[in-house]
């Protein structure tokens, strides 16, 4: 068995959620979900089939985000896992737990912004996705001043009121 990490490739600021499925049927469910979940989201899925043609399959609303999900699929390569990428001003907070239940959905293994890494294992059958590495290790604890911060930065941008 060979251990890799894959790079996901974006800009700073696009989100993405890395997830595993089941079926061939998950590209089509996952984008329903979506377009349902959010009316006019901006996103591009693929998906990394795992069995028949083993095919990366695609779908979306926007070809920049399409192309993104497709490449970084392409790096990956690990059997029926799936990357969302979101269009600018669209997050994960939003379309999550619509994700988590489609039906085909087993795992999240991140939804972020983050500079992020894919740890994957690959043998002789094919690859897997082992976990992520999201961003980077925490430098200390927060103090009061941080705990201010945070409670106003969430209200600021319309999280709490």
């Amino acid at each position: 068995m060979e251990l890799t990490t894959v790079k996901i490739e974006k800009s700073e600021t696009i989100n993405f959620i890395l997830g595993q499925s089941h079926f061939i049927k998950s590209v089509e469910d996952i984008h329903e979900a979506l377009v349902t979940a959010v009316p006019g989201i901006k996103f591009g899925l693929a998906f990394c089939e795992a069995s028949g043609k083993c095919l990366i399959r695609w779908s979306g609303t926007d070809q920049e985000m399409i192309d993104l999900a497709r490449e970084n699929a392409i790096a990956i390569a690990a059997g029926h896992s799936f990357i969302i990428f979101l269009g600018d001003g669209f997050f994960p907070i939003n379309v999550l737990k619509t994700v988590q239940q489609v039906p085909e959905v087993c795992t999240i293994f991140c939804a972020t912004a983050n500079p992020t890494e894919v740890i994957v294992a690959e043998t002789d059958q094919g690859r897997g996705i082992l976990g992520v590495i999201d961003g980077y290790k925490p430098k200390g604890v927060e103090g009061e001043e941080d705990i201010a911060w945070r409670k106003s930065f969430l209200r600021q941008i319309g999280y709490k009121a």
